[in-house]
C-alpha cells in the first residue's frame, strides 16, 4: 500500500471520532488542551506510518546500469589473457575444493574455428548457453554473431539457418541499394562499390551458414569448476575465462579472441576495398593499406567495445546481446579434425549505411 493511501484511510477513521468529540466539549480550556493533544498525536502517527511505509518499499533491481564485461580488450596481449585465463581456472578449482558443486558461467574460446557437429565432443558434460560464429575471410571484416544453443549441434544448425535467411535479405538489399546509385563520379563510383561489395560478402556468409560452415569459436557455458578444468584440457579449447562474477547473461558483454590472433586484440584494416581517390584513380594496390577503414554493421548492447564492432544475436532458445574483437590479418589455424570451411571468395563485410564521408553526394548520387 502506497503511503499516500494509508494516510487517506487513516484520516476517514481518525477525522469523524474527533470531530465528534469536539462537538461535545464546546469552548474553554478542555478543548485547547484536547487540540494540542491530538496535534502531537497526529505528528507521532503521519512520522511513524512514512518510516513504516520505507521499510516497506520493494527493493530494485541491483544490477540495472551495471555490465560485466569478460574476454579481451583492445590493445592487451592475447598470450596475456591466455595466461591469466589459466591462472584464474586454477584459482577457482582450488576455491571449489570447499564448495564443489557451485557452478559459475565461463568463456570458451577455441583454437580453430568449428562446425556444428564437433562442438558436442568438445563441450559435452557442460551446460551451453550461446556459441559465437563468424565466416573468417583473409582481410575481411565479416559480422560476428551469436546463436542461442542449448541443445548442441540442433541450436546451433537452426541458428545459422536463421543467419543465412538473414544474409540473403541483406544481400538483395545492397544490391538494389547499388543499381540506385546514378553518376559516373568519383565519389558515386566508389559508393556503387561499397554497395555491390556488401551484397557479394552478404551473400558468401548466406551460402556459408546454410551449408553448416566452421564457424564457430567460442561459447558461453556454466558448470562446476572441476568440470570447467576438463573442458580446458581438451585440445580443441584454446583457454576457459571462469566469469564468476556474472549473474545476468543479459548484463554481461563477452568478448573472445578469435582463433587467428596471436599477439594483440586491435581492430584489422579492410583490405578487400581499396579507396577511390579524388582524381579518380584507385587508391593503395590489393596488397596495401586502404585510406579508410569501412564501417561494419553494429547491434547490441555495448557499442563502446574498442576492439571490434558489437555482434548481432540470432533468434533462438535465449542469450543477451555482446560484442567480440574482431580478427587480425594472420592465417587462421587449419580446423583438420572435421568438415573444412566453405570455400568462397572473401570480400569485406557488409554495412548498413554508407561510409560518413559518402553520407552527402552532391549532384544525382545517393540512393
Amino acid at each position: 500500500m502506497r503511503l499516500g493511501d494509508l494516510l487517506r484511510q487513516l484520516d476517514s477513521r481518525l477525522l469523524p471520532p474527533l470531530a465528534r468529540g469536539m462537538a461535545r466539549l464546546g469552548h474553554g480550556r478542555p478543548r485547547l488542551r484536547l487540540l494540542a493533544t491530538v496535534a502531537l498525536f497526529c505528528s507521532a502517527a503521519v512520522l511513524v506510518t512514512a518510516v513504516w511505509a520505507a521499510d516497506r518499499r520493494p527493493a530494485g533491481d541491483q544490477t540495472v546500469g551495471e555490465v560485466t564485461r569478460v574476454g579481451v580488450v583492445q590493445g592487451e596481449s592475447i598470450p596475456g589473457y591466455l595466461e591469466a585465463t589459466r591462472g584464474e581456472l586454477r584459482s577457482l578449482v582450488a576455491a571449489g575444493a570447499a564448495d564443489p558443486a557451485r557452478p559459475t558461467y565461463a568463456l570458451v574460446t577455441m583454437s580453430a574455428y568449428l562446425a556444428p557437429d564437433r562442438l558436442t565432443p568438445v563441450l559435452t558434460g557442460i551446460g551451453v548457453s550461446e556459441v559465437f560464429a563468424r565466416l573468417w575471410r583473409p582481410g575481411t571484416q565479416t559480422e560476428i554473431v551469436r546463436i542461442p544453443a542449448l541443445r548442441l549441434p540442433d541450436d546451433v544448425v537452426a541458428g545459422m539457418s536463421e543467419v543465412a535467411a538473414r544474409k540473403d535479405r541483406e544481400a538483395r538489399d545492397y544490391q538494389e541499394r547499388a543499381a540506385g546509385v546514378t553518376g559516373e563520379g568519383p565519389q558515386e563510383q566508389e559508393l556503387r562499390r561499397f554497395y555491390s561489395s556488401g551484397a557479394r560478402v552478404a551473400d558468401e556468409e548466406a551460402t556459408a551458414y546454410r551449408a553448416r560452415c566452421s564457424c564457430v569459436y567460442a561459447a558461453v557455458v556454466r558448470g562446476e569448476p572441476a568440470t570447467l578444468e576438463r573442458i580446458a584440457a581438451r585440445p580443441e579449447v584454446r583457454a576457459v575465462d571462469p566469469a564468476p562474477e556474472v549473474q545476468r547473461l543479459d548484463r554481461t558483454v563477452f568478448t573472445p579472441p578469435l582463433p587467428e590472433q596471436k599477439d594483440v586484440a586491435r581492430p584489422p584494416a579492410d583490405v578487400s576495398l581499396p579507396a577511390i581517390d579524388a582524381d579518380g584513380t584507385d587508391g593503395p594496390d590489393a596488397g596495401g593499406e586502404p585510406d579508410r577503414a569501412v564501417p561494419t554493421t553494429s547491434a547490441g548492447p555495448a557499442a563502446d567495445s574498442p576492439v571490434a564492432p558489437p555482434a548481432v544475436v540470432t533468434p533462438g532458445p535465449g542469450g543477451p546481446g555482446a560484442t567480440e574483437p574482431p580478427p587480425t590479418l594472420d592465417p587462421p589455424p587449419d580446423p583438420t579434425a572435421g568438415s573444412p570451411p566453405v570455400e568462397i571468395p572473401s570480400d569485406r563485410p557488409p554495412v548498413e549505411a554508407p561510409p560518413a564521408d559518402l553520407a552527402t553526394i552532391g549532384g544525382s548520387g545517393g540512393t
